[in-house]
């Protein structure tokens, strides 16, 4: 049997922050576990001590001795779902109400990455596979093959770096290599972990690592490309044969209509007819929305920003609004969308409601409850959302991006097959144009609806299939 560590800042239940957590969750309970055997190792963030910290078992005590980095550090397991768990306990760095977004957070990667090793020499533990995922964790494969290449069973660990987002890559200083990392400066000089006289975290894993993953395979393709390389699609297409684009998936046992207790009437491909009315109007009547559970409702349940498409939303929302339709939008972002939809809700109560904030069990409720969710995204490495409303069978509307291109198969009223509708262009015309063809097929077709309907609840959304790629994948790199 062979061992995987995934190597992650975050991942259900313990925290979350974006679609990692859900992969990171997900992925290790679907692989075969009569090949590999999967251990997660992540930070101990304050919430998680604060929830599980007397559930865990005491493993080592480590020291972190890395250039200005000089921590101790106490390493716990937590068995969750038969997924082994490894935290690294360090106040200074990880016992903080957040997860990112601090100005030590160089310092607190670097340390992570580091005290990664350490934990390896004190547990006798050595993977034959490190999955990194994200910049976080991205200099592992370079600490691996520079610094800790004295040591055979961690010279001879194999890595896979999954890129969920390019848009974030973990730009520093250049000194941060040397004095929190102890990167001899020769392999700055010679380009190895340089970019553009700084540090990119990023950068050094799509150098160092044997192979790199992305969560679809559209956007595998648009990384390399100027418009979504974000700098490094150079690099990228220098690692061309080495980048592979593994479509994400979701836990079904977390998203299933049939079981959730978040939602108001538990429902199944028998009975979703009257599944999806009763979730309607319990949604209609949690939000303060109109009791008309045969008018359209559509929504979003996204970060407002210009990557998740609100600009172009707010341009076509007047518009939309001109029709026989309900509008719910749940989530934050930046704070002139927030203020145009806390406009919108006052000006047409009972027509359109903002929840500004997250809540997992109203999320759920959308989910059941809306017609249509909207994605118009400008990227979209893969998404989440999108299957989750498929599995609900809410029926999302998309732009043709990303994950989003790879997994929402739009209406073809020839062949009666489509899981959705989409647009291409990042407009808010394009954005209309879909939404009047979608609003003209709920209120002329019903029966094309619902069939569209049945089409997206029947879609595989779990992470079987790329469960499966990612096993083929381990299997070439240990061969590699």
């Amino acid at each position: 049997m062979k061992k995987v560590l995934f190597v992650s800042f975050e991942s259900l239940p313990f925290v979350k922050t974006g679609g990692l957590a859900d992969v990171v969750y997900a992925l290790p309970k679907a692989l075969n576990k009569e090949e590999f055997e999967v251990r997660v190792v992540m930070p101990m963030f304050k919430t998680i001590k604060e929830r599980y910290y007397e559930g865990m078992k005491y493993l080592e005590h480590i020291y972190v001795h890395s250039g200005f980095i000089n921590e101790e550090a106490n390493i716990y397991s937590y068995i969750n779902e038969g997924i082994e768990y490894l935290f690294i306990e360090n106040d200074n760095f990880f016992n903080r109400d957040g997860v990112y977004g601090y100005g030590d957070d160089a310092a607190r990667f670097s340390f992570f990455n580091v005290a990664v090793l350490e934990m390896m020499i004190k547990l006798d533990y050595y993977p034959d596979i490190c999955h990194e995922h994200d910049y976080h964790s991205a200099v592992l494969p370079a600490l691996c093959k520079i610094r800790y290449n004295a040591i055979e069973s961690i010279r001879n660990i194999k890595h896979i770096l999954t890129i969920h987002n390019l848009a974030y890559q973990g730009e520093y200083d250049k000194q941060v290599l040397f004095d929190y990392l102890a990167f001899d400066y020769y392999y700055y000089e010679n380009g190895d972990l340089r970019f553009n006289d700084y540090c990119n975290f990023m950068k050094i894993g799509i150098v160092f690592a044997d192979y790199i993953t992305t969560v679809s395979k559209t956007y595998a393709n648009e990384i390399q490309t100027p418009e979504f390389g974000n700098n490094l699609d150079i690099i990228l297409r220098y690692r061309h044969d080495d980048l592979y684009g593994i479509v994400n998936g979701i836990d079904t046992e977390s998203f299933n209509p049939a079981t959730d207790e978040s939602i108001h009437h538990k429902y199944n491909l028998k009975n979703y007819i009257t599944g999806k009315r009763e979730n309607k109007r319990s949604l209609q009547y949690q939000l303060g929305l109109n009791d008309e559970p045969d008018t359209l409702l559509i929504g979003m349940v996204s970060r407002l920003t210009f990557q998740k498409g609100a600009d172009i939303f707010l341009g076509a929302i007047q518009d939309i609004l001109r029709h026989n339709v309900q509008v719910a939008v749940l989530g934050t972002g930046e704070s002139k969308h927030e203020y145009s939809f806390k406009m919108l809700e006052q000006e047409n109560k009972g027509r359109f409601v903002y929840y500004c904030g997250y809540n997992e069990a109203l999320a759920h409720s959308m989910y059941a409850g809306l017609d249509l969710l909207l994605m118009p995204s400008l990227f979209e490495p893969c998404g989440i959302s999108q299957l989750i409303s498929m599995r609900y069978g809410t029926l999302p509307l998309v732009r043709e991006t990303g994950g989003l291109k790879d997994t929402v198969e739009p209406l073809n009223e020839y062949t009666m097959s489509g899981t959705g509708f989409s647009f291409s262009e990042y407009s808010s015309n394009d954005l209309l144009k879909v939404f009047n063809y979608a609003y003209e097929q709920y209120y002329d077709y019903p029966e094309r609806w619902k069939m569209l309907i049945k089409n997206a609840m029947k879609y595989d959304v779990s992470f079987d299939k790329s469960a499966r790629e990612y096993e083929d994948l381990y299997r070439k790199v240990l061969n590699k």
